[in-house]
Parts: structure tokens; sequence; C-alpha cells
């Protein structure tokens, strides 16, 4: 039997990580993948998703060409070629990792892997079964999609998984579930022509975010997108008939070639075997973790969606990577707390930190600075003018303590007001800073001065009496 200083459980955004980084610290470290190196986020999620989007985004920006005097020729989709792109930059970047992985000196096993006990690991592989000797282990299974059970069973009914393997885009979708994931699909499929239909049971989509910024999202979605957005009532009447699935949304008709379920994810854990090794999990079968990520078992590590804390592949990283340092040294770093959040619909919108309505609820006394993308020359320059940033700052001190964006590039804006926010900045410090001009990056600058309302760009704050 093969013994490892580490195994790693999961070759995703939280698993392969973490195992590099453990090689970095001298340690023997295998992982094992039952599926796809990369995990869902490279092969069936963030990627090709995002690969998708900018394919959908420039065929809009083509088709509003004529504003910049630009008058292109006829425009088409070859949705198949669009598909063989995805698969080709999947590929380029689960060959990066695998070279990675090997550079490092890391043993990659394939195979479904389960406890025998606090420190036998089972890999069991279409051709052979095996035992592995782990003195530490770390659990990055990740998560996979919720399929309601009141949904027929039929190709015609997918999660987003399914979806992104579809070679033809259907004319018309109904996504149940207005989410992130829902609605960037949603985004998506209606920028390439398809007639698209939001069904979300909350009274709105996007509820995790402010309500100033998920207003601006929806009313792009409905006005600009064609999407029909039905919230607070619940898909009820599903049905195959024909070619489509049918719904009632309260008392809407709901048609769609097809019916795309986005409604929440569960841990992946299955087969594992938890039990053998003592690993506590709650009462929705996620694996329960300190902040340094320990489980229950003090051999064993767990990161990422599966431990049903923030899912998002950059936090599984972070995570990943600290875990690999706990259990490979004497330290006990924490995860990290202050985690972004973007989300690829259109427009972009992105946050980080406390939000205003968090604030506001907690009782903090907080001042908050808007700016527009319509006053900054570099938005008016590419006709990208939809949108603001804005700053959540400690009333008497200033220290920033959120941001959030909705507009062009928000996804890759709110680095800086992360990077601010860590380093505990207050708003003199980001309006003192000389930012480019032009540049969208301004807009952080100006929202900055916007909390004393001394934003040179902007109508000055009409004094009250």
């Amino acid at each position: 039997m093969d013994n490892f200083d580490l195994v790693v459980i999961g070759a995703g955004p939280g698993g392969y990580p973490a195992a590099i980084r453990a090689a970095q610290l001298g340690a023997k470290v295998a992982v094992v993948e039952k599926e796809q190196i990369g995990g869902t986020c490279l092969n069936w999620g963030c990627i090709p998703t995002k690969t998708l989007i900018a394919a959908s985004g420039l065929y809009a920006e083509v088709a509003h060409a004529a504003k910049f005097g630009i008058k292109p020729g006829k425009t088409a989709i070859d949705f198949p070629a669009l598909m063989q792109h995805k698969k080709n930059v999947v590929s380029q970047l689960q060959s990066g990792v695998k070279q990675l992985l090997k550079a490092n000196g890391v043993t990659v096993l394939q195979g479904a892997a389960s406890f025998q006990g606090r420190n036998v690991i089972k890999v069991l592989s279409p051709d052979r079964t095996a035992e592995i000797g782990a003195a530490k282990t770390i659990i990055a299974t990740g998560s996979t999609s919720i399929i309601p059970g009141f949904l027929p069973k039929s190709d015609k009914v997918l999660d987003s998984r399914g979806f992104l393997d579809l070679q033809t885009l259907p004319a018309t979708l109904t996504v149940l579930g207005g989410g992130y994931i829902g609605c960037e699909l949603a985004c998506m499929a209606a920028q390439l022509g398809t007639k698209v239909t939001i069904v979300e049971l909350l009274e709105d989509i996007l509820l995790l975010v402010d309500t100033d910024i998920r207003r601006e999202v929806r009313r792009n979605m409905e006005e600009s997108l064609g999407i029909t957005i039905l919230t607070g009532k619940p898909l009820t009447d599903i049905k195959i008939a024909g070619k489509n699935v049918h719904g009632k949304a309260g008392d809407k008709i709901v048609d769609g070639e097809v019916l795309l379920a986005s409604v929440g994810r569960r841990p992946v854990t299955d087969g594992l075997a938890l039990e053998n090794a003592g690993i506590k999990t709650d009462p929705k079968g996620f694996i329960t973790v300190d902040e340094h990520g320990r489980t229950s078992v003090a051999t064993v590590y767990a990161v990422g969606d599966v431990t049903g804390r923030i899912q998002l592949a950059h936090a599984a990283t972070a995570q990943g990577i600290v875990a690999a340092e706990n259990a490979c040294t004497r330290g006990l770093g924490k995860f990290e707390s202050l985690v972004p959040a973007v989300i690829f619909t259109s427009p972009e919108a992105a946050y980080v930190g406390v939000s205003e309505q968090d604030a506001k609820q907690k009782g903090m006394s907080v001042a908050v600075g808007k700016f527009p993308f319509r006053s900054l020359g570099r938005a008016l320059a590419a006709g990208q003018t939809e949108g603001f940033a804005k700053w959540i700052a400690d009333a008497s001190s200033g220290r920033l303590l959120g941001a959030a964006v909705v507009g062009a590039h928000a996804t890759d804006l709110i680095a800086e007001a992360a990077l601010a926010i860590r380093n505990e900045l207050t708003v003199d410090d980001v309006g003192g800073t000389i930012h480019a001009h032009p540049t969208f990056s301004e807009l952080w600058m100006e929202a900055a001065h916007a909390v004393h309302g001394t934003a040179i760009h902007a109508a000055p704050v009409r004094k009250k009496g």
C-alpha cells in the first residue's frame, strides 16, 4: 500500500491548488479524482459558462456596432462551432492543470475515493481497486445541481451541466430559479436570440445583492434583452407536451423548448463513506468544518462547496491553500472572510464586504457614495454607460466596509475594492489616489469623493434647509 503525507479527494478549484501547495511544502501528495481534472468549475461551470458569455456579449456588441459608425454584414451564430471553442478552452486549461500537478510531483489517481478508516482510502477505478495510506486528507469534492423531484424526467429538463452540453440552442427557454447561475445563462441565451422566461419563487432575482444593484440588472434583462421575469410565484403544472415543457406561474402560461433547473446545489459526498472515518455533516449533508478547515476528525480537512460555506471557485482555492498549509505545518491559518462575488449577467455585477442592506439591518452607522458610469469619459467613449459603483464606509472613521458595482467590467473592477477593504483603507485613501484617465477604474475614486459629496464629475449635493 502506498502511503502519502496528504491525500486530496477532488481535483477541482479547491483540490488541485491544495495538492500543489502541499507539494511545495515538501509533502508527498496524491490527488484522487473520479471525473475530470479541474472539477465542475473548469469543465462544466465557471470556464465554459464564461466562454459562452464572452461570445454572446461579442455578438451583442456587433449587433449595436452601427452607433460607432461600423456597418458589419449579416452576422449569425454557428452554435456547434461556439461549443467546440468552449471545448478547446476547457481542454487547454485542463491540460495546464495536469502539467502543474506533474511538475510539482503530485501523484494523480483516477477513480472514486472512499474512507476505509481515518487514514486509509480506497480508490475504485474501472480497471482496479487500490488502498492508499493518508497521514492527512483534504476533502474537496464540491457540489452538484439539485433537480427538484417535482420536475418531469426528460432530456428537455436540464441542470446547468446538461445545458452547457447542448449542441443546438433552443428557440425558447424557461429558467427555474433566479440566482446567479440561472441569470447568467439566461442572459447568455437571450443575447444569442433565445426567448427566455425566468420563474423565481422569491420576490426578486439575485436576492443576495443590494436592491439598487439587482434593479439595474433586472431592468436591462427585461428591457434590453427581452427576458420575461416572473417572481413571487412557483412554477406549477409542469409537463412535457410535444416539443415543449409547459408550466404555470400564477396566471401566466410558461412554455419553453428546454427547462433549465437552477434552484440550488447539494454537496458531493456520495460514496465517500464518511462514517468510516467519523466525519460529521450538517442536516443538509455538508461537511462541518471550523475556520481552519478542520473537520470533526483531526487528520481530515474539507474545503470549498462541500462544506456549505461560500460556494465560489476562488473561495475554494483560497481555502484549499490554507488547509494544505495547516495540514503540512503546525500553523493554524484561518479561511479568508472577505470574498468578492462576481455575477456575469448583462450588465455584470459584483460586490464585496458589507452590503448596504446588511449595514442597515444591523443598525450600523455608514455613509454611502455612488457614482454612475454615464459620467465617465471612458464609459461614454465605449458606449457602456449603464450602471454605477458604490462604497459603503463607516460614517465616523471613513473606513471602507463594503463595495458594489454594476456595469461594464464590474467583475474585474471589484478587485480594487476588495484590496482596499482588506487593507482597511479609508474613503480618503482611495479618493486621494490618482486613477488614470480615461479609465473605468476612475469610478472608485469618484465614488469615494461622493461619500463626502465632493465628486468632481457629479452635480453638487443640494444642502437641506
